[in-house]
């Protein structure tokens, strides 16, 4: 059996070059909007919580975005916590809201289907974090074109 030599990997070390950009820095223009969708759910995967922070970068980029919350995507903006709302009942636990919060504090905005927030996941609208705004069902197709119509970025994000 062949013999080990290098040494252990320790913290500070790193394996990819993480300093080099290949593409340009976008920025928005004036006027240009995003939309990333979500219909995923909450702690079943990465892409609730890395799309939130894409909303966040794109909102800082400059565009006018917003981030658009169906089927089981509004999971991911509903108040949680154990033993009481807002608690951490295990570290991560509360990263959707703390990064939701701080988008809408930078001046994103949030929709979330009333349809799949009462129908599919037995929510009402004050289960919602302060601040998302509550929409039809079918907001969510007129929502999804507004933003289409207005050539936006949009990330749709499903998973099954």
């Amino acid at each position: 059996m062949p013999e080990v030599t290098k040494e252990m990997h320790k913290d500070g070390d790193f394996f990819v070059n993480y300093e080099e950009k290949v593409f340009e820095d976008v920025k928005a223009d004036e006027g240009e909007k995003a939309l990333v969708t979500f219909h995923t759910v909450a702690f079943e995967g990465s892409i609730g919580l890395v799309n939130i922070l894409n909303a966040i970068r794109l909102n800082r980029k400059g565009y006018e975005t917003s981030i658009l919350l169906y089927g089981p995507g509004v999971t991911l903006g509903i108040q949680r916590g154990f033993p009481t709302l807002g608690d951490e009942a295990f570290p991560g636990h509360q990263n959707f809201a703390v990064n939701l919060k701080k988008f809408m504090s930078e001046g994103g905005t949030v929709y979330a289907c009333r349809f799949a927030l009462q129908a599919l996941y037995g929510h009402g609208e004050p289960s919602l974090l302060p601040g998302i705004i509550p929409i039809a069902p079918q907001d969510v197709l007129d929502c999804i074109l507004l933003h289409k119509k207005a050539n936006a970025v949009i990330l749709d994000t499903w998973t099954v």
